[in-house]
Formats: structure tokens, C-alpha cells, sequence
């Protein structure tokens, strides 16, 4: 067994739902589809845009150490469980007519999606995916920007990451420089002030209402539109 040399104090870090740890956990019994379950929820979390899914070659062989009909079946475990979901659109490259195969996480988002793209209405072969986007690391920023990084304000970064957008604290981080206000303190009362008042009209996903509704009705209404 090769030894893991530990994580680093540069690591960044993956928001993973509750759901996973209450429900998914126990149920799960093959490390294959447990493996690429954890992989989905890692890139995912990594992307931009409202579509937020993953074509089966996006499966890192080397990153899993899976080949890929261990991959193959790992996915069809997930989906049969129904913690992801998979919609087949055709190719638009010339010359061929099979199917590109997407998965999606199983959530009002990707339901959203889901419904979008059997309808026909958009084909992300044509329109492009998001791609896969590194998020800040809050901890990095702020000893780049503000100072060393002590234990309490270790626990406050993480706070604020489970609450704010890591956009709004890189730059409240940016604002604390630009003023000469390099603590964490000043970037705080910003944070506060704009999820109580909302910044260029938008709220902090925490205020967010969590169903497919929201989705259908701002991030994919374009291609829900009806005559």
C-alpha cells in the first residue's frame, strides 16, 4: 500500500451535501461507484455556469485509478441508485450518429438540466459547457493579502466559505487592500452588509430557494420558453 504523504496547508476545498454523509454513505457498498460519486461531486464543484454536468471521458482514469469499464459500470451503479442522473444527446460532428452520454447530480439543479435537455430546446454539444474553473483559495488570499493566517481566522475563512461565494470574499479581500483595511474584521462587515442588502441585485446563496423551480425560471428559462 503506498503511504499518503498528507495534505498540504495550500489545499483547497470541496463542498460535499449533507445528504451524502446521511443517506449515501451507508448505502453505498462498492468502492468503484463510491469513487466516482466523490470524483462527480469534486469536479462539479469546480465548474461554472448553470451546466454542471460530466461526459464519461471526463472521468479521470489516472486520478480514479479505475479503467474505464470500471468507470463505466461504477456510473450505471450511481445512476441506478439515483444519486446521479445520465441524458443521452445526439453529436453534432460531422459524420456521426451516436450519442454523447452526460451525467448530472441528482438535485434541483441538475433536474433542472435534465428537463432542459430532453426537451430538445438546447444541446450543450452546440452551446458549449462550462468549463472546469480552479475556485480561490480564501486561506492563500488572505495571507497573500491580509496577513498570517492564526487558527481562529482559519475557522472564520471556513465559516464564511460555507455562507458567501468564494467571488464575494476574494473581493472583499481585494476592497480590505485597496483601502488600507487589511483585516479580517473589515471583510466581514462587507460580507454582512451584502447578504442583508444584496449586491448588483444578487443574493447570497445561502437566500437562495432550493428547487428546480428556481433553476427552470432564471438559469434555463431561455431554453424553456414556450410559443
Amino acid at each position: 500500500m503506498a503511504k499518503f504523504k498528507g495534505f498540504t496547508d495550500s489545499e483547497t476545498f470541496t463542498q460535499v451535501p449533507n445528504g451524502f454523509f446521511r443517506q449515501l454513505l451507508k448505502q453505498i457498498d462498492d468502492a468503484t461507484e463510491l469513487k466516482v460519486t466523490l470524483y462527480f461531486l469534486w469536479r462539479v464543484e469546480h465548474m461554472d455556469g448553470p451546466f454542471r454536468a460530466l461526459s464519461e471521458s471526463d472521468f479521470s482514469t489516472t486520478d480514479l485509478g479505475l479503467a474505464e469499464d470500471e468507470i463505466r459500470l461504477g456510473l450505471e451503479k450511481a445512476v441506478e441508485r439515483g444519486s446521479l442522473l445520465k441524458v443521452q444527446k445526439a453529436r453534432v460532428e460531422p459524420g456521426r450518429n451516436d450519442a454523447m452520454g452526460y451525467f448530472l447530480l441528482n438535485s434541483p439543479r441538475g433536474r433542472a438540466a435534465l428537463q432542459v435537455l430532453e426537451s430538445g430546446m438546447w444541446n450543450p454539444e452546440i452551446a458549449g459547457s462550462a468549463p472546469l474553473m480552479e475556485r480561490p483559495n480564501i486561506f492563500k488570499l488572505y495571507e497573500e493579502n491580509i496577513g498570517p493566517l492564526t487558527p481562529l481566522i482559519a475557522d472564520a475563512l471556513k465559516d464564511a466559505e460555507e455562507t458567501y461565494s468564494d467571488e464575494w470574499i476574494a473581493e472583499t479581500i481585494e476592497l480590505a487592500v485597496k483601502n488600507n483595511k487589511r483585516s479580517w474584521k473589515y471583510c466581514e462587515a462587507i460580507l454582512k452588509r451584502w447578504k442583508e442588502e444584496g449586491r448588483h441585485g444578487q443574493k447570497d446563496k445561502q437566500d437562495n430557494v432550493k428547487s428546480s423551480d428556481r433553476y427552470t425560471k432564471s438559469e434555463f428559462a431561455e431554453y424553456l420558453k414556450r410559443d
